[in-house]
């Protein structure tokens, strides 16, 4: 018996080593992948065409679609997905039937979890080679089973499962990723159906509810200093036994979605047989304020605040080379609305609460009228130069002080 005791603290002392071993060869304390640069209005567009090149509802049912995603494209969706989680970052390089994947994560303090893998092609999704943990190299064996529980795990999400189902096969070519697709009568349905559970449809089809009862009462446009407060104190009820960030979240894609003229039905198929509201937002007197406001809210609450801020820009740029111009002040009713949904995800119930309580346009947007705006492209360029210019980057900060002035939006100074 004291032999077998004594056979066993070795066993767990060198278990132990082994474990301590382990976590210093695969903990370092520089991240291997640095973190990406910002988003900008040019990643904006380039997904933009990415999107219309790849738009699956132009096959017929039944049919085999190919995605082609070049290395670029994939390096803007990796840093994309760093900017929703600022704490790792990634990069990949396409070869010959292989990607080479590298990222790092934060585990806390300065140590970073480095990871380096190969993807091979295999008769369906890639095999995991070469797995490397920090300075620690994983057997094959071991990778294999790691991918397995990975994939396991990424089932358990409804919109993953059915990429899964739908995907045929994955190859690699030097810069470029192809992946062939089965595309069914009904995959876009329930694609739509993914993105939105039944808990988040349900959320949705309340505050629609809701702000069709309220467009019962008004007639023509609303302020939406007068639209918010019923809503969020809606969602402050709801939250007392519910995710009160989800409730924000939803709050603001109907009213987003309402701002934009589309409605619900353009992103959640159910929402078309919901009775639409009739309505219209006003924002110190205008009717293009609430919509720049509402979007970058929604998108900051569901996306980030970079993403909001690049498709406002963006925007903007286009409206100048062949819209109604390039307006400053509808940047400042992007960069409003954007604050606002980060304040809706980080601090989901103090909002609830001061918005529910009442709010003056002037909190939600400062004055702005004195800002330029409806500038062609040669009289942006004529005045600041490029994007990015001293002069530019001027009336950017004055946008900023600006928002910073207002006891709603300061708390979330970038």
């Amino acid at each position: 018996m004291r032999s077998f005791l004594k056979y066993l603290g070795w066993t767990l002392l060198v278990l132990v080593l082994a474990v301590l071993l382990g976590l210093g060869l695969s903990l370092q304390t520089r991240a291997l992948v640095p973190p990406p640069a910002a988003i900008s209005p040019a990643d904006v567009e380039q997904a933009k065409h990415f999107l219309r090149r790849n738009d699956p509802r132009q096959l017929a049912p039944g049919s085999l679609g190919t995605l082609r995603v070049s290395e670029q494209e994939l390096g803007l969706l990796l840093a994309y997905l760093s900017s929703r989680h600022p704490q790792a970052a990634a990069r990949a390089r396409l070869g010959a039937g292989a990607a080479e994947l590298e990222a790092s994560w934060s585990v806390g303090g300065p140590f970073w979890l480095n990871i380096q893998a190969r993807l091979e092609e295999d008769a369906g999704l890639p095999a995991l080679r070469d797995l490397r943990l920090g300075a620690l190299p994983v057997p094959d064996v071991l990778a294999a089973w790691l991918r397995e529980q990975l994939l396991s795990r990424l089932a358990m999400n409804e919109e993953l499962r059915l990429a899964r189902q739908l995907l045929r096969h994955v190859s690699v070519r030097p810069g470029q990723l192809q992946l062939v697709y089965e595309w069914r009568h009904d995959s876009y349905r329930r694609l739509l159906d993914s993105l939105m559970p039944a808990a988040e449809q349900a959320r949705l089809q309340a505050y629609h509810q809701a702000l069709h009862r309220l467009s019962r009462q008004w007639r023509g446009s609303v302020s939406l200093s007068q639209v918010l407060p019923p809503l969020f104190a809606l969602a402050a009820e709801r939250s007392a036994t519910g995710d009160a960030t989800a409730e924000n979240r939803a709050l603001l894609l109907v009213l987003a979605a309402q701002a934009s003229g589309r409605g619900l039905g353009a992103l959640l198929p159910a929402a078309r047989s919901w009775p639409r509201p009739v309505l219209e937002f006003s924002l110190h007197g205008r009717p293009d304020f609430p919509m720049h406001w509402l979007i970058s809210a929604a998108l900051s609450a569901h996306a980030g605040g970079p993403l909001a801020d690049a498709i406002g820009l963006y925007k903007e740029i286009a409206d100048s080379r062949d819209g109604s111009g390039f307006s400053f002040n509808d940047i400042a009713a992007d960069r409003a609305g954007s604050r606002l949904g980060l304040l809706a995800v980080q601090q989901p119930q103090r909002l609830q609460q001061r918005l529910a309580a009442g709010v003056a346009e002037s909190a939600l947007l400062p004055d702005v009228s004195d800002l330029p705006e409806y500038l062609s492209a040669a009289e942006f360029r004529q005045r600041y130069g490029e994007i990015g210019s001293p002069a530019y980057q001027a009336m950017q900060q004055s946008i900023e002080t600006r928002l910073d002035a207002s006891p709603l939006l300061a708390p979330l100074l970038p």
